[in-house]
């Protein structure tokens, strides 16, 4: 296993929503923190970083001039960027891997900065029999919003499908399912992906509605 690199410094992106590793996120970009970082990220092909907004607004105000960011998230690489207008750009991002957020500051220009230290990648782990229900539901929920012509827009996920692998699957369902930024980011900091995925057949089992998220 290769030693994962030093603790280093990124902006932040923070979102009342959760990006896990190889899933695609897309943005409209149009505040000037942003734009500037999105930009220069794109040039550069470097990373930001996606955090989950815990407590608080992005819109900044006297009467809530804080947010409580997640102490996980994940690193984004952009890879369609169009800009629209000098002031808007239409971007899609997709995730890489994952980080523990040591701590954030937040500049003049309103842009939040993390230092932040990566997490190992998720192993490779065949679904178990007891689990296949989820792969399958996936799997059916792909086929259905392909047929009708709104993968992009609903579920953005990018081939190759990995429908044998906890992680992936995992990740995926994840994204979709209708839950908090506190309990995808639990699920986030799972180390084991194959008990990522006992948490979220517990929560199917529970009667949370994936197909809600759906419509």
């Amino acid at each position: 296993m290769h030693d994962l690199p030093k603790p280093f410094w990124i902006p932040l992106f923070p979102l009342q929503t959760v990006l896990f590793p190889d899933g695609v996120i897309a943005l409209k970009i149009f505040e000037v923190r942003y734009l500037d970082m999105m930009k220069t990220c794109f040039k550069n092909q470097t990373f930001f970083g996606i955090v989950g907004i815990e407590e608080g607004t992005e819109i900044q105000s006297p009467a809530q001039p804080d947010i409580l960011l997640s102490k996980f998230g994940t690193l984004a690489k952009i890879i369609e960027f169009d800009p629209i207008q000098p002031a808007l750009y239409m971007t899609r991002s997709i995730g890489q891997s994952r980080f523990s957020l040591l701590q954030s500051k937040r500049e003049k220009s309103g842009l939040w900065m993390g230092e932040v230290q990566l997490i190992a990648s998720d192993p490779v782990m065949p679904i178990p029999d007891e689990l296949s229900d989820t792969a399958l539901l996936l799997s059916e929920i792909i086929s259905s919003v392909e047929k009708q012509g709104l993968l992009e827009s609903q579920l953005p996920f990018q081939e190759p499908y990995h429908l044998n692998d906890c992680a992936w699957v995992s990740n995926r369902l994840a994204e979709i399912l209708p839950l908090s930024v506190t309990q995808k980011n639990h699920l986030l900091m799972q180390d084991n992906p194959r008990l990522r995925l006992d948490l979220i057949h517990e929560l199917l089992e529970d009667g949370v509605d994936l197909n809600s998220t759906l419509h």
